[in-house]
């Protein structure tokens, strides 16, 4: 068995960087993909259907690739094809996603980014297990989670896109606040990232 040395802050730090790129993913999946699907014309009422691919894609695919993950030996390692071939999918996602022209163009899109996130997320979380000693394993867990908090806390501002208002405001459900204040002329909008009229 190999005698695992500890690493240095920095190292670990880096080890966890991936974290950080895997919530931005997510935030602007999260973020967008409402607006897009209703810029396609789907009904507003079957929306919460499309979604479906995040939750289903992630109960499928991360015991899986774990799995394959953990039986996997390349000159790249164990877990870091899986990171190369999750982060090109997603990239290629996200690059079509936004201009997807047909509604399962776009749900199509959201499950390869699902898939692909999930791809790199479930190795990463193999690595803090793989790469350090015992007495440094919850401080690579916790650089993760702080990663992961720090990506769902990134924010951007609110924008109006055509009659569709997306708010991209990266904001806890406790803590929203209202994402856009409409003009006084037309119908007020609908923000689908926060879920409220206006």
């Amino acid at each position: 068995m190999k005698i695992q040395r500890p690493l240095s802050l920095l190292a670990i730090w880096n080890m966890s960087f991936g974290f950080l790129a895997i919530q931005f993913g997510f935030g602007l999946q999260l973020a967008n993909m409402s607006a897009i699907y209703a810029k396609l014309g789907a009904d507003a009422s079957k929306i919460p259907l499309l979604w479906l691919a995040g939750p289903m894609t992630g109960l499928i695919v991360q015991p899986i690739i774990g799995a394959m993950s953990d039986r996997t030996w390349t000159r790249l390692g164990r877990r870091r094809p899986y990171f190369l071939v999750g982060a090109l999918l997603a990239s290629v996602a996200l690059f079509f996603m936004p201009d997807a022209p047909a509604l399962w163009v776009a749900a199509g899109m959201l499950w390869v980014l699902d898939t692909s996130i999930n791809v790199s997320m479930e190795p990463f979380r193999a690595f803090v297990a793989d790469k350090l000693p015992d007495q440094q394993r919850t401080l690579g867990f916790v650089m993760q989670s702080f990663f992961i908090g720090s990506g769902r806390r990134w924010r951007t501002p609110c924008r109006r896109s055509s009659s569709v208002t997306v708010c991209t405001a990266m904001r806890p459900t406790a803590f929203r606040s209202p994402c856009y204040t409409p003009s006084s002329s037309g119908p007020p909008p609908f923000c689908w990232r926060c879920s409220t009229p206006w």
